[in-house]
């Protein structure tokens, strides 16, 4: 299992070129947001298949999406070729359990999204979704749009922190990280890996070469410690 390691994704790539330079940065795992529920996505689905295809060995590609059902997950990650999956909708346990069933090389992430004091709700969460899950995602809610991710928003870490120790699978965290507060949220949470979207892009929405090699810097830095 391979997300049993600190692990470092960039999600949102846009383009062969963007795939390519977060490579060469040091990316291993590249996350791919599709059929989404609020954001718009930022490629095509034949043009991430066409990337992912490319990939060289090493690099994993994640599809991130709001599908519900275990034939629309498995059906468009067939399509794609990933790796593994980081579902962010309201998916019943039982779409899961039959996604497992019927897809066992497939990695699962389950999303747990914190938005305001939930705890109680992300416990009852981690308790029903653990047998079936490889890892889970902590993110972070936006009211404003009603994103669960991508929203550029940290969220109250030591809810993750919480989730983290009572957690039997490895817990990622995500929701406004960037290389200015990395270090100092591994060090707070002690996650499993970390993800980032839009703290490492630029004015126009494009990943920053810079903003990538110092989050993936200071990202080490922390797991070192921790």
């Amino acid at each position: 299992m391979f997300f049993s390691n600190k692990i470092i994704q960039v999600a949102g790539v846009r383009n062969a070129a963007e795939a390519k330079m977060l490579i060469a940065c040091g990316v291993k795992f590249l996350g791919f947001p599709l059929r989404l529920d609020v954001h718009s996505q930022d490629l095509s689905e034949a043009a991430a298949a066409k990337i992912i295809r490319n990939l060289p060995d090493g690099v994993t590609a994640v599809l991130i999406t709001y599908l519900k059902t275990a034939r629309e997950i498995a059906e468009l990650s067939g399509k794609l070729g990933t790796a593994a999956v980081q579902i962010h909708g309201q998916i019943a346990p039982s779409e899961i359990t039959e996604l497992r069933k019927n897809t066992s090389d497939l990695q699962i992430i389950k999303s747990l999204v914190v938005h305001g004091d939930n705890f109680p709700e992300l416990e009852r969460m981690l308790k029903e979704f653990s047998p079936m899950v490889d890892a889970f995602i902590t993110d972070t809610y936006d009211p404003q749009t009603g994103a669960s991710g991508a929203t550029g928003k940290t969220h109250d870490w030591e809810i993750s922190r919480r989730l983290v120790k009572l957690s039997p699978k490895p817990v990622i965290l995500a929701g406004g990280l960037n290389p200015g507060n990395i270090r100092e949220a591994i060090l707070k949470v002690k996650p499993a890996g970390v993800d980032v979207h839009t703290g490492v892009e630029d004015q126009t929405g494009r990943k920053d070469p810079e903003l990538v090699r110092r989050f993936i810097s200071r990202a080490q830095s922390g797991f070192r410690v921790i």
